[in-house]
């Protein structure tokens, strides 16, 4: 399982809830060495370990952890391209497993919301990248305004 969350001080508290369960478990943060980084992930894959903690932003790119079926991203990043690069991480060549992913999301909170514009930026892509000259008239004036907003 990867649990995903770009906090250090949520993987604080998970990594001491499973440390009172007895849980072993990786992490690797900004802080990790690229070497260490490479060390824990083939660790993990070779099934050392069932939890890797990983930093959204540290652990995005570059790592293969097949050795997971599971990948949950505890807190939403609003840029959904972040997500998607951190669960490609299970998404690898050699994986045998399906991958399964959970997004932490509750009624009436700011994730709730993150959520609604991620998908609105799906969305948005969707309609940009669609080949061929309908592409800029299926755009309303509110989507090309919100495409050149800083």
């Amino acid at each position: 399982m990867l649990i995903f969350s770009q906090f250090t001080s949520m993987h604080e508290i998970i990594a001491e809830k499973l440390d009172e369960k007895g849980i072993g478990y990786f992490y690797l943060h900004g802080q990790t060495p690229s070497k260490e980084r490479v060390e824990m992930s083939n660790r993990f894959n070779d099934g050392e370990k069932s939890v890797f903690l990983i930093s959204l932003k540290a652990g995005g790119t570059g790592l293969n952890l097949t050795g997971a079926d599971t990948v949950i991203l505890y807190d939403l990043w609003w840029n959904p391209a972040v997500e998607d690069q951190a669960t490609g991480r299970a998404h690898r060549f050699g994986q045998k497993n399906v991958v399964q992913v959970i997004r932490m999301i509750t009624d009436g909170t700011i994730e709730e919301k993150i959520y609604a514009l991620q998908q609105k930026k799906r969305e948005l892509i969707d309609k940009v990248i669609q080949p061929g000259e309908t592409m800029l008239s299926s755009l309303s004036e509110e989507d090309i305004r919100e495409l050149l907003r800083i």
